[in-house]
């Protein structure tokens, strides 16, 4: 891990408050050269899934090196640990309540596939007890920044991840973005995001699409059977609604200029099953 000056935020603090101004203003102080990226300050309040899913789609597209401050935290002041997480070329600060589950999926299966590693893992977390890098009489309301911003400055001064506090491997973990194929040979999924276009973006992968023109969907009792290569495709179903591979590499539900959402009656955590 070399140290870095960019780090992203992301949170559901919102804009019309002073909470990112203050994050901001904290890593500032302590490293003035700390170049900040916002990913997003709209997460919905306290929906650490979404928050989840926003970071997987996007915290490797900025370069090896980058610390990722993501807080979205209904358990601040409480028992829940702050960490701190190396996981292949990048850092990760926030808390430990399952905001990085899915960093830990998709590092885990890369380490899997990547001989040179044994299979070992690429993440290692740590339970930030190093007090002196945290502001003094931290608010029991405001670790964003008054723990996380501080710890997040430090990384990108060169502080390593393990000087922070010990090791842990317990750390909290959403349910895994894996589907699973019953003893009848289905594969049964779920819609693990609904964008602002109503698009509804399941757990399924190419690698479990062998035959993508053959695909047959079962969503809410509705039945979804056609493939579009792009949005404005002129294959499609009676309802409009067809399955398209999207940017994050995950089959989508979409209608072209509506919302699958609508149309299937559909919210996060539904059932996608593969027949």
């Amino acid at each position: 891990m070399t140290s870095s000056r960019v780090i992203t935020l992301l949170t559901d603090f919102g804009t019309a408050d002073y909470f990112v101004a203050a994050v901001k203003g904290v890593i500032l102080t302590i490293n003035p050269q700390a170049y900040l990226v916002d990913i997003t300050h709209e997460i919905p309040p306290q929906d650490i899934e979404s928050g989840a899913f926003t970071l997987l789609t996007c915290y490797r597209d900025f370069p090896p090196g980058t610390i990722h401050l993501a807080v979205v935290d209904p358990g601040v002041g409480s028992t829940r640990r702050p960490i701190v997480v190396s996981a292949g070329s990048y850092c990760f600060v926030g808390p430990d309540n399952g905001l990085f589950s899915y960093v830990y999926d998709r590092e885990s299966r890369r380490s899997d596939e990547n001989p040179d590693t044994g299979g070992e893992s690429s993440c290692q977390v740590f339970h930030v007890t190093a007090g002196e890098y945290f502001r003094q009489q931290p608010s029991p309301t405001f670790h964003g920044r008054d723990v996380f911003a501080p710890v997040a400055a430090a990384l990108s001064n060169g502080i390593q991840p393990s000087a922070l506090g010990p090791r842990i491997s317990d750390e909290v973990r959403l349910a895994p973005l894996s589907p699973v194929r019953d003893e009848t040979g289905k594969l049964h999924g779920r819609i693990i995001h609904i964008d602002r276009f109503g698009n509804c973006i399941t757990n399924l992968t190419r690698p479990d699409l062998p035959d993508q023109k053959a695909i047959k969907l079962s969503v809410n009792g509705k039945v979804i059977e056609a493939f579009r290569q792009f949005f404005t495709d002129e294959h499609g179903s009676e309802d409009g609604v067809f399955a398209i591979w999207g940017s994050a590499g995950f089959l989508e539900l979409a209608v072209n200029r509506g919302s699958a959402a609508h149309v299937l009656n559909a919210h996060r955590g539904d059932a996608v099953v593969l027949q």
